[in-house]
């Protein structure tokens, strides 16, 4: 990788994370912590991202603890992979199932491929409850809550209630960070605490997360990975994370 080529990358996750360690930077680029640490420095001065303690924070978010990504910018990062991966996912749904599905940009694509049979949708996502509202089968349930703008999405107390209410068969979801030892986490927390409710009122968790999420640990701990069932990730994801989800009994797809 060229240097300038490195530098656009590092400038790419961080804006797509919000923040990153200087050592996942390291493992994703293949070059040691301290010429990441070099790197993130020449970005500073150039503007491109703004150093941290032990990483750096994107200079499009103020507050790193709480960073939520705009729905527009999300909606653009990895979407080739989020597309391949919602529709892979599409292919998990029957007939007659009720599921639940996130406020992810993943979980609007694959809202938008699902087919017109009958079927129950749970969501806080007003991009999803408005992507499947032209198919008549399918019985759409919006939480209600307080509004992300940021995220199109219903969170707070009234959210989470009204998830308690219900079952699902299976929960269609993503997140900011993949960890195989720390979990699932969120740079919201209170988008995290409507995931976990989701995980908590579902038969089957499936996640949906391209490869760039990976041994990322973000603000928010949403759940350990002994609550996943499945995983969809694209291509790029490396092979000892496939290999240390087989060892956690975890199906992981490649799409």
């Amino acid at each position: 990788m060229l240097v300038a080529e490195r530098y656009e990358k590092i400038v790419e996750w961080v804006d797509a994370h919000g923040s990153m360690r200087v050592t996942e930077l390291s493992e994703r680029c293949g070059v040691t912590e301290e010429t990441i640490r070099r790197d993130l420095d020449k970005l500073e001065q150039a503007g491109r991202l703004r150093r941290s303690h032990g990483g750096a924070v994107s200079v499009k978010y103020k507050d790193e603890s709480q960073t939520e990504i705009p729905y527009p910018e999300r909606a653009v990062a990895y979407a080739d992979e989020k597309r391949r991966i919602a529709s892979e996912a599409v292919k998990l749904v029957e007939p007659g199932d009720r599921i639940a599905l996130d406020a992810s940009t993943t979980a609007w694509y694959m809202a938008a491929g699902l087919p017109n049979i009958p079927l129950t949708v749970l969501t806080n996502s007003i991009k999803v409850a408005a992507e499947l509202s032209a198919k008549e089968q399918i019985r759409v349930i919006a939480t209600g809550g307080q509004l992300a703008s940021k995220s199109l999405s219903f969170v707070g107390p009234l959210a989470e209630r009204s998830l308690d209410a219900y079952h699902v068969d299976k929960v269609f979801l993503s997140c900011k960070g993949v960890h195989l030892t720390k979990g699932i986490s969120e740079s919201n927390e209170l988008q995290a605490l409507v995931k976990q409710k989701m995980i908590h009122i579902a038969d089957e968790v499936i996640l949906l997360a391209d490869s760039s999420k990976f041994n990322i640990q973000a603000f928010t701990r949403v759940a350990g990975m002994e609550s996943v069932g499945k995983v969809i990730t694209d291509q790029g994801v490396q092979e000892e994370h496939v290999n240390a989800l087989n060892e956690l009994e975890i199906t992981c797809i490649r799409v």
